[in-house]
């Protein structure tokens, strides 16, 4: 029998590969864009949270699935999109969600920038501990990044 807790890593985990379905609604022309995005297309590409949300809003075989992918980009202060949802307020799989989005943007390579170091990503989750994301969470992932070494920041 499987446990509670393993029972919600998978939500958690089959949750984070589908979040981001919504794109799928989305010009390739603004997903595939090699620079920053103008303010118009940036305003585009916040809907696909709603998008994905909608899309997978009849799903139950994943408990919450579809707060995951329609709330992944609120913030903990309240001021991010789609709703403008903010601290305990932002359903718990979001702001997991959300954080471990935000770490992938951040060690990944982008047209407009390299990916940022290992140091240069535990600073930004200290920083934005309380604003962008929830505290607790980013305090997690911190713990995790420093104690178990997840990654070679070669």
């Amino acid at each position: 029998m499987r446990s509670v807790l393993y029972v919600e890593q998978e939500n958690v985990y089959y949750t984070g590969l589908l979040h981001d379905i919504g794109k799928i609604g989305i010009p390739r022309t603004i997903l595939n864009k090699p620079d920053r995005l103008t303010e118009e297309e940036f305003e585009v590409i916040k809907k696909h949270s709603t998008i994905g949300g909608d899309i997978l809003r009849d799903i139950t075989v994943i408990p919450h699935v579809d707060e995951g992918a329609r709330y992944h980009h609120e913030r903990y202060d309240g001021t991010g999109c789609s709703e403008g949802l903010s601290g305990e307020s932002i359903p718990l799989i979001a702001r997991i969600i959300g954080a471990a989005d935000s770490f992938d943007a951040m060690y990944s390579d982008r047209p407009y920038r390299k990916r940022l170091s290992l140091e240069q990503i535990l600073v930004e989750l200290e920083n934005g501990a309380g604003t962008q994301f929830d505290p607790k969470i980013a305090g997690i992932m911190e713990e995790i990044i420093r104690e178990k070494n997840i990654l070679d920041d070669n």
